[in-house]
């Protein structure tokens, strides 16, 4: 994204109106008095806190890009005691997304003294009357032991469903604050029911906390549930290399989750210290060739005997030309399988030459997207859950809760979802994993080390060189 079109996005968060309730929580206002003090409207988290900044503010005037800071307010807009509450997940699985749940009833019933909260059963097919599904009554002993579990105690969907029928039921059900906890296209989905929810004049706030395995929401330095993934998929990756060492010439392609990020695939590879080749959707390479893939395994196998290789599910769609016609339910192109289709051309052309060689291909996805979350995870998202919580009761609105230079922010869903967050293959984290697996930084024949090497995903531009 240029400087232009950051300078062009709004980061102030929509409010209801004034808040004249005083905060339950007790706080402090004075600093140095050992409590937490109220966050003021006016503290921002400066974008980019880098001296570079700093000197084009000197330079231009021009206020440097800020996030508002996530935290509680002396004066909320909602009472507790009059307060309902609805908790919805949907999209695909992801670890966490129980402790986000457990998190914000918790934070409701035990600092807010709001009792009065329903969860929606899969996704937002819970709001449409035709579905007939039934609401969950979401008290402290009902969600306090979910968080050891992996899925969505409320269960999920994918799908387009009508934002007029879903705000017909916000209505009927007389819901004062609705969470929504998903990715991209539950975000999108937030904010067309916030907007019908503004057409209507209505005093409903909707709050996200943004679910994506592949950690590529905007302005938002990590995502639950990520750390748990790569993790997960470090231990997975530790015994594919076993099973590559365990013949000769022996290959492991390992696929993992990352549509057009490949945000898993880099820190996996950095976490393990075992994968000789990391394959991502935002690079361009070449399967054949002296530089090409097949070639630099080759090599690989002629001085070690063994390769693993993780590719992101994203990488390499280009060999496929897609017409992009074909979607899931969420409208998400439907990507070719790039793990088989590396598993057959690597074997076709080492059949082709004589090298003998055993490949194994491992598709772990479903297994770590299931999984419980880790404890740093647990942690994170209880913390999300806690400032969602406080943004909402203060009566904020159409806001995703995030995190950005060491502290929580909110920021509004138009600039979440403006952009996808890749890797720019000039950062400090692509740089490490390509250190780390001894790769050439780029696998083109006809490289001059001048051209575009960062391929967009066909739903999203670039965001790096």
């Amino acid at each position: 994204m240029t400087q232009e079109e950051l300078n062009s996005l709004d980061f102030n968060v929509k409010s209801l109106g004034k808040c004249h309730v005083p905060s339950p929580l007790h706080l402090s206002k004075v600093i140095g008095d050992e409590v937490y003090d109220y966050v003021n409207e006016s503290e921002r988290i400066l974008y980019d806190g880098s001296t570079k900044a700093l000197d084009a503010f000197k330079e231009t005037g021009r206020m440097p890009i800020s996030f508002e800071k996530a935290g509680p307010r002396e004066f909320i807009y909602f009472e507790p005691n009059k307060t309902k509450v609805a908790i919805v997940t949907a999209g695909g699985l992801c670890p966490g997304l129980n402790n986000v749940i457990r998190g914000l009833v918790m934070q409701l019933f035990r600092r807010y003294n709001v009792h009065n909260v329903i969860g929606i059963k899969y996704g937002f097919e819970g709001f449409i009357s035709k579905y007939n599904h039934p609401y969950v009554t979401l008290t402290p002993d009902i969600v306090d032991r979910i968080h050891v579990l992996g899925g969505s105690f409320l269960s999920s969907s994918r799908g387009d469903q009508s934002s007029e029928e879903i705000v017909d039921t916000l209505q009927r059900e007389n819901i004062n604050i609705l969470f929504c906890i998903g990715g991209d296209g539950t975000l999108r989905a937030a904010q067309d029911i916030s907007d019908e929810i503004e057409r209507r004049g209505l005093k409903i706030a909707v709050g996200c906390v943004p679910k994506t395995i592949d950690n590529d929401i905007c302005f938002i330095d990590k995502s639950f549930g990520f750390e748990t993934a790569f993790s997960e998929a470090s231990n997975i990756c530790i015994n594919a290399h076993n099973e590559a060492k365990g013949a000769y010439n022996g290959i492991a392609i390992v696929k993992l989750m990352g549509r057009d990020s490949g945000f898993i695939a880099a820190n996996t590879t950095l976490a393990t210290g075992d994968v000789n080749f990391v394959i991502i959707p935002e690079m361009k390479f070449d399967l054949y060739g002296e530089k090409g893939l097949i070639n630099q395994i080759k090599d690989r196998l002629i001085k070690r005997q063994h390769a693993l290789v993780i590719v992101a599910e994203g990488a390499g769609q280009f060999f496929f030309n897609n017409d992009n016609s074909e979607k899931d339910a969420s409208g998400n192109v439907k990507y070719k399988d790039i793990g088989i289709y590396l598993k057959d051309k690597i074997h076709e052309q080492f059949k082709k030459e004589g090298l003998a060689h055993t490949i194994k291909y491992i598709d772990p996805s479903y297994i770590i997207r299931s999984a419980p979350a880790n404890s740093n995870d647990s942690k994170f998202c209880n913390q999300l859950a806690q400032n969602a919580v406080h943004a909402a009761m203060a009566g904020k609105t159409a806001f995703v809760v995030g995190h950005w230079n060491a502290a929580f922010t909110i920021l509004p869903i138009r600039a979440a979802v403006k952009e996808r967050k890749r890797i720019n293959l000039e950062s400090e984290l692509w740089w490490g994993a390509l250190e780390s697996t001894s790769q050439p930084p780029r696998m083109l024949n006809d490289d001059n080390e001048s051209g575009e090497y960062f391929i967009p995903s066909p739903q999203f531009k670039s965001t790096a060189k």
